[in-house]
């Protein structure tokens, strides 16, 4: 999905970078996927930034920041046993905080609200908010800059494989009602399964749809586009955009379209189509109806959609309980301020990565025969999104 381009307001970031070893002659500490730790280790608005590193005992291992609670890199073995990294983002804090040169969601636990919202306004028992607007008219991923994205989780890692982080936002923040403590958690299973909970909890009446933002390249070389990755989404139908990807409140089939992934097929194959909706977007950045979702319930035992890369051989399986899942195909890397920019494994070309995020429909506050996103005083919010990494 778009990044938001807008400056971050208010944000002090004190970067206090640690070396890893008192003796220039001793190597600094690095992660299986060659993070250094040490390069994440500061203060943001005076509050502890550090990497957590997750694995399990068969060649996983998730890199997280609690800055934004940002997955930085994710290691799985590829058909040769390989470790592989299948996540684009940057190798240092520093340039995750700076959202005035390199603004970014890489990787992001993104709140309150994922997605866009028309005109950044929403009506909610009568009574009208005004939000942030950071994506021209729009609001985007709960504010960008100032949203969940760009702030200091507390975390607290349990084990080897486990990491709970958790923010308190207050009534007002960025325009959204009411004091939410939501807390997201991070789990590595040993069938290699990145399994992502949100809960929270409300004061008075507000609205959230959290999701997670990794931009998935499974060819491991992120230097190229991804046009081999091979795409399935299980969903009949999807809900078309207008140019600013705000939903028009249609749902259609996909049939006889290039929105049609229930057979797998390669990104490269439609994403240069005539199709109006790609042309708009510049490729894909679309909301599915997930077909995992029936009768108000999300089946989050069966695969709602998949990535494949004939590259490595690495096959990942996603899973969640939302009725949507937003694809996103890295159209707007490469172009404007991004090829000036040094990420994490080169320069990033345009199409390079899909994202697949979990969520209630875009603009789902202001189309109220979808399922809304609503969260009162007494009720949890619970929402899941799984990926199962394996080879083929």
């Amino acid at each position: 999905m778009k990044r938001t381009t807008s400056f971050l307001a208010g944000m002090t970031v004190a970067v206090a970078l640690l070396t890893a070893c008192a003796s220039g002659e001793q190597k600094a500490q690095t992660t299986l996927s060659g993070l250094e730790p040490a390069k994440f280790d500061t203060l943001i608005n005076e509050k502890p930034v550090k990497l957590y590193t997750l694995k399990n005992d068969n060649g996983m291992e998730v890199c997280i920041t609690n800055y934004g609670g940002r997955v930085v890199s994710l290691v799985v073995p590829d058909k040769d046993g390989k470790p592989t990294d299948v996540v684009l983002g940057f190798d240092n804090i520093a340039q995750y905080a700076d959202t005035l040169n390199s603004p970014t969601d890489y990787g992001s636990s993104v709140g309150r609200y994922a997605n866009r919202i028309q005109g950044g306004k929403f009506v909610l028992n009568d009574s009208t908010y005004q939000l942030k607007q950071n994506d021209g008219p729009n609001c985007l991923h709960g504010g960008g800059t100032t949203g969940w994205m760009n702030q200091v989780y507390d975390a607290e890692q349990i084990g080897d494989s486990i990491l709970k982080l958790t923010i308190v936002a207050e009534d007002g923040e960025n325009g959204f009602p009411g004091k939410v403590t939501a807390v997201t958690t991070y789990k590595v299973t040993a069938d290699n399964m990145l399994d992502i909970t949100w809960e929270a909890e409300t004061d008075k009446p507000t609205i959230i749809n959290q999701t997670n933002h990794n931009y998935y390249n499974l060819n491991g070389d992120f230097t190229k586009p991804g046009y081999d990755m091979v795409l399935y989404v299980n969903a009949d139908n999807f809900t078309p955009s207008d140019k600013l990807y705000i939903p028009t409140g249609e749902i259609k089939s996909v049939e006889g379209t290039p929105m049609d992934f229930r057979t797998p097929h390669a990104l490269g194959d439609s994403i240069k189509s005539a199709f109006d909706q790609i042309q708009n977007a510049g490729g894909y950045d679309h909301n599915w109806c997930l077909n995992t979702y029936k009768d108000g319930k999300g089946d989050d035992t069966v695969v709602c959609a998949s990535l494949y890369s004939p590259v490595t051989g690495i096959f990942m399986e996603m899973y969640t309980n939302e009725p949507g899942v937003q694809v996103y195909s890295g159209n707007f890397q490469g172009i404007g301020n991004e090829p000036n920019i040094k990420h994490k494994g080169g320069v990033y070309p345009q199409h390079v990565s899909v994202c697949l995020e979990s969520q209630k429909y875009p603009d789902s506050p202001n189309k109220k025969d979808w399922v809304q996103p609503v969260l009162n005083p007494g009720e949890k919010y619970f929402s899941r999104a799984a990926y199962k990494f394996s080879v083929k």
